[in-house]
């Protein structure tokens, strides 16, 4: 049998390395929040619930501007939530990628660059053997 003594002294020990694993397990935690963006950053959502992470100087945008505009006037102004713009994924990431080029503060070249890059890629799918009628620029 176990003296008395011993119990408490053992009760001791294990209360000592309870607190010990307390202390480590309340540390704070280095991981950012999947909701918050990077310093210098925003998010936004598209229509079809996607995620875009986007740099503050793209603010800077008349596009973006805009698609603000619309969002307000589509859904309002979030108070809580996210940001939702009133355009799906594929078309934020084409407004990204003409605000990247620096094709977003002159209309007309963006859309000349983007009935330009429609007719390549249709005159590459047919120059790479496909049989589908497809209507360029249409």
């Amino acid at each position: 049998m176990i003296s008395p003594n011993k119990v408490i002294t053992m009760a001791r020990n294990w209360q000592k390395i309870a607190t010990i694993g307390k202390k480590r397990s309340s540390l704070p935690r280095t991981r950012t929040s999947p909701h918050v963006a990077n310093k210098g950053h925003f998010v936004v959502y598209s229509a079809d619930r996607r995620r875009f992470v986007i740099p503050l100087v793209y603010l800077q945008s008349s596009i973006f501007r805009e698609l603000f505009k619309m969002s307000e006037e589509e859904f309002g102004l979030p108070r809580d939530g996210p940001i939702t713009l009133p355009c799906d994924a594929v078309c934020i990431d084409y407004t990204l990628s003409l605000i990247k080029r620096g094709l977003a503060q002159d209309p007309e070249q963006a859309l000349l660059f983007s009935v330009v890059s429609r007719c390549f890629s249709l005159r590459y799918l047919h120059q790479q053997g496909m049989n589908q009628r497809v209507a360029i620029c249409g």
